[in-house]
């Protein structure tokens, strides 16, 4: 039991970044951009948010306040992968260019975006980058009392997380009671199944295009400060957090567009992503292990294809952009 436990709780700690990454793609191809920039964008924000705290507690000395620093790390690992997502915005959705091959350069701006700077601050830092003990000790405690972590079991299950993996649950369920349960959720489904008919409906499409794919773009950012500042301790190191941005996106496949499925599918992808540290007694190589998670959504891939549900598809125009003059 000891053993599930430790797993779960390594499980859940290693996924949630990918969980911020999927729900900020979620809420982008929802309405019908496919923004294959997450992975650029996760680095732009981790990058960002560590910067603006370190140079805050830097410019402040010993009358920085942590509080601030953890805001202010917010912010800017928000704004920065909003900005980017603005970008590619400006340019599917205005210009009208090819969704695909403006997400890979997106990926590739925002990845050298990332080391790029982090490596200079760390130079500034003298050859670190990283944010003091009080401010780290906020990402890494436990937000819950003590004695709901003291329920057997059940406590290191539930209630022995950070703030960020919590907030992560939250935006989970405020997404799926929007999408579900308000007209703006309801509208801006609508423009990513068929943009035209909700152009003509009186939906003002180009807005909600913009609005889900900086909003979504800005929580994969999130997704980036959580690896820094808590898989990361609050340290900058290059080339740490390839891959998670294509692991959200393959995510978002396994999650079948559904905010909640999200939730317990970065679970799972996190488990597949540390078992080649926790079961070692099959002496499997540990490159099987890390290709589980894209193999696991492949089936998946497959299985949603043969079924022909409805429900189960991705939004009927992702991907393709809207021409309003041609409705």
């Amino acid at each position: 039991m000891t053993f599930f436990v430790n797993f779960f709780v390594a499980a859940v700690l290693m996924g949630t970044t990918l969980m911020y990454g999927t729900l900020g793609e979620i809420l982008t191809e929802k309405a019908g951009n496919m923004n294959l920039g997450v992975e650029g964008l996760i680095y732009m924000g981790g990058s960002s948010g560590l910067i603006a705290a370190f140079l805050y507690e830097r410019a402040m000395g010993a009358g920085a306040v942590p509080g601030v620093s953890v805001a202010l790390a917010f912010v800017a690992a928000f704004l920065a992968a909003a900005l980017g997502s603005l970008l590619y915005a400006f340019l599917t959705i205005t210009l009208r260019t090819n969704q695909n091959v403006t997400g890979l350069a997106l990926t590739i701006f925002g990845v050298g975006y990332g080391e790029f700077f982090g490596e200079y601050f760390r130079g500034v830092g003298g050859g670190r980058l990283q944010i003091s003990e009080a401010a780290g000790a906020i990402y890494s405690q436990p937000l819950l009392p003590a004695f709901l972590r003291d329920i057997p079991v059940v406590g290191k299950l539930l209630f022995s997380y950070n703030f960020m993996i919590y907030l992560c649950v939250a935006i989970a369920f405020v997404m799926a009671w929007y999408f579900a349960r308000t007209r703006s959720g309801m509208s801006l489904r609508a423009v990513g199944e068929d943009p035209a008919t909700a152009d003509a409906a009186g939906i003002n499409v180009t807005r909600y295009k913009y609005l889900a794919t900086c909003l979504g773009g800005g929580i994969c950012g999130l997704g980036g400060l959580y690896f820094t500042m808590v898989s990361g301790g609050g340290n900058w190191s290059t080339g740490a957090m390839d891959g998670k941005g294509w692991l959200a996106v393959a995510l978002v496949i396994f999650a079948l567009w559904r905010p909640l499925r999200a939730v317990w599918g970065s679970i799972v992808f996190g488990a597949l992503m540390i078992m080649y540290m926790r079961v070692t007694q099959f002496r499997i190589p540990t490159e099987i292990y890390k290709i589980l998670p894209y193999v696991v959504t492949v089936i998946v891939l497959i299985s949603i294809s043969i079924r022909q549900k409805r429900e189960n598809q991705p939004p009927a125009s992702l991907g393709a952009a809207y021409f309003r003059e041609e409705r």
